[in-house]
């Protein structure tokens, strides 16, 4: 049966996922809309949506939000992280999970409060959350707690109990985000520890390991029992695998199983220049939308999927060429659904509320939450997407459904707000996290409910970043590249050197993860700030760390292979030691 006619009817039973089954309340769509509206005076929270859609503020500054779930009751729950993936910042005070709540119905939260265990008790949060009957379910460090909810409020009382716990930490995906089913399965995404699976992680011209034995504790969901409590993580619980990251994992309420989005991997071009171009590296592997069930294998690390020739390829640490052997990918199991490279798929919630236009029944929406490595073409995603879906595939082309995100900067660093989570409510409306400055927006619909689905208009903001980038300046492609003639420069160099250092750093990877301005995002530290951990702030020693990497860094998330990851030869890798230093001598000068 297509999805588009389950909600014909003018009254139909609201199904919310909730614990071990679905609640079924009489709900009539109008009632919905009228239980959602709320105070739409302000510019919809700084972000575009289609037409008849409105967005308030639900609550702002809350932490690094990750992902979100609603309670029956309209409460909101959020789970926040900390720690290496945000560079080491301070959290605010109180614990890492935060309950709000509009007891007004203006469309923002008017109670808030964090509890669980806190930052200065070792605790850096993460980002799964859920809820199974009257249990709050969170990722917090290593493990799964739940915690019991209360009748009279919305903060629990009682200490938390553990339900799984020694999931992995290390290596590039730590985080454990997760999906509860009607029957208590708990799935947890287990992400690689590496882009590739190589014996030296996102380095040039390493082979993968054969077998990759990564796949034995990571890169795949494994499932428990969420009414069990200390349950410990095994191999022996996986349940699909290949999935390089699952950040976002959903249940579809409309009972056909499991989704997950699958993070695409990185570097084709800098790791492989004999088999890819520029381009091909920034638009390839495509970001994808997985169904997911027991057994599956979705062929990570082995291949990835090229959406120009729409079908899964060798990988090139396994005997790929460039994007035409397929070998074992053959077997593999592709993707319902495709996105633009490196957009990072953070967020997934699958709508069968009745506050918006019946089209949007049994849909995807995706929160991306941005690209760092796709230059020298500008960054992309920093977005929401609604993808249509009939009978478990795609019924159509995603559209953009919420943009504005960034502002007028799509960098890690500079972005004004990254989108993360997603989440509907009991009354239909759509919940949306923020991990940069803890905003979190709640969408409703005001328009035609018989309306097709369309997409948001582009940001302003975004508008006038392309319009700037448009007219580069003879200094450089980057309209900031002629500052460079403002630095000062090392002794016995040239404003040319350093002109060139500033060139190459925005060409190529180093400003996906340090930023634009240098000044450090979650993936790689501030390059400004005199703070030296490997070098120590001469030249050569920059030079030295450019040159050989860094395997394993001491603050952040992500390692930094040799040279960037880019084709630099010893002259470019000089120029961007006399850029860096110059940075760092900047207030001196």
């Amino acid at each position: 049966m297509h999805r588009a006619n389950v909600f014909a009817a003018t009254i139909l039973p609201l199904i919310v996922l909730c614990g071990s089954g679905f609640l079924f309340v009489a709900i009539d769509r109008n009632d919905a809309r009228a239980a959602a509206r709320a105070d739409c005076n302000e510019p919809n929270g700084n972000i575009t949506l289609p037409s008849g859609f409105c967005a308030t503020i639900f609550a702002d500054k809350i932490g690094h939000a990750r992902e979100i779930i609603v309670a029956p009751s309209g409460a909101v729950y959020v789970n926040t992280w900390s720690g290496r993936y945000y560079g080491n910042d301070t959290p605010p005070s109180g614990g890492m999970l935060v309950a709000l709540q509009d007891t007004t119905g203006d469309g923002h939260a008017d109670l808030m409060a964090r509890f669980g265990t806190t930052f200065d008790q070792g605790n850096r949060g993460g980002t799964g959350i859920g809820l199974r009957r009257d249990w709050l379910y969170a990722e917090t460090n290593d493990r799964i707690v739940r915690y019991k909810l209360q009748d009279d409020g919305i903060i629990p009382k009682d200490k938390p109990e553990t339900v799984v716990s020694g999931l992995p930490l290390t290596g590039d995906h730590p985080m454990h985000p997760f999906a509860i089913d009607q029957d208590g399965n708990l799935f947890v995404d287990v992400a690689s520890a590496t882009n590739s699976c190589q014996a030296q992680n996102r380095t040039p011209n390493v082979r993968g390991d054969k077998p990759c034995t990564e796949l034995e504790t990571r890169a795949g969901i494994w499932r428990y029992d969420a009414d069990r409590t200390d349950q410990k993580f095994s191999r022996a619980e996986r349940y699909a695998t290949g999935i390089r990251n699952a950040d976002g994992i959903a249940i579809d309420p409309n009972g056909d199983g499991l989704y997950a989005t699958q993070h695409g991997r990185d570097q084709l071009y800098e790791n492989w220049p004999k088999l890819y171009t520029q381009k091909q590296g920034a638009n390839l592997p495509a970001e994808e939308l997985l169904h997911v069930q027991r057994g599956d294998d979705f062929g990570w690390p082995e291949c990835y999927y090229d959406d120009v020739n729409g079908k899964l390829v060798l990988a090139p640490e396994y005997g790929g060429d460039g994007g035409k052997k397929v070998g074992i990918c053959a077997d593999k199991k592709g993707p319902v659904a495709v996105f633009p490279a490196h957009w990072a798929p953070n967020g997934l919630v699958l709508y069968s509320g009745k506050n918006f236009p019946g089209s949007y029944d049994g849909g995807a929406f995706v929160a991306f939450h941005g690209s760092w490595n796709r230059a020298p073409s500008p960054q992309g995603g920093y977005n929401v997407v609604f993808q249509p879906l009939t009978d478990g595939r795609a019924s159509g082309e995603y559209v953009v459904f919420a943009d504005g995100f960034a502002g007028g900067d799509k960098d890690p660093g500079g972005a004004a707000h990254r989108p993360s989570g997603l989440a509907v409510g009991p009354d239909g409306a759509l919940y949306i996290s923020d991990d940069q400055h803890g905003r979190i927006w709640r969408v409703t619909y005001e328009g035609n409910m018989t309306a097709a689905v369309e997409a948001a208009p582009h940001s302003k903001a975004e508008t006038k970043e392309r319009t700037a980038a448009a007219a580069a300046p003879p200094e450089g492609i980057h309209p900031d590249a002629g500052k460079a003639a403002a630095l000062p420069t090392p002794p016995g160099q040239a404003a040319e050197q350093v002109a060139l250092g500033a060139s190459l750093f925005r060409s190529q990877t180093c400003a996906g993860c340090h930023g634009a301005d240098a000044k450090g995002t979650p993936l790689a530290p501030d390059l400004t700030n005199g703070k030296w951990l490997w070098a120590d702030g001469t030249v050569p020693s920059i030079a030295k760390v450019i040159k050989t990497g860094v395997p394993h860094p001491k603050n952040h998330a992500s390692g930094m292979p040799p040279r960037g990851g880019a084709q630099l030869n010893q002259a470019q890798v000089l120029a961007l030691a006399d850029y860096v230093w110059a940075l760092n001598h900047k207030a001196q000068d």
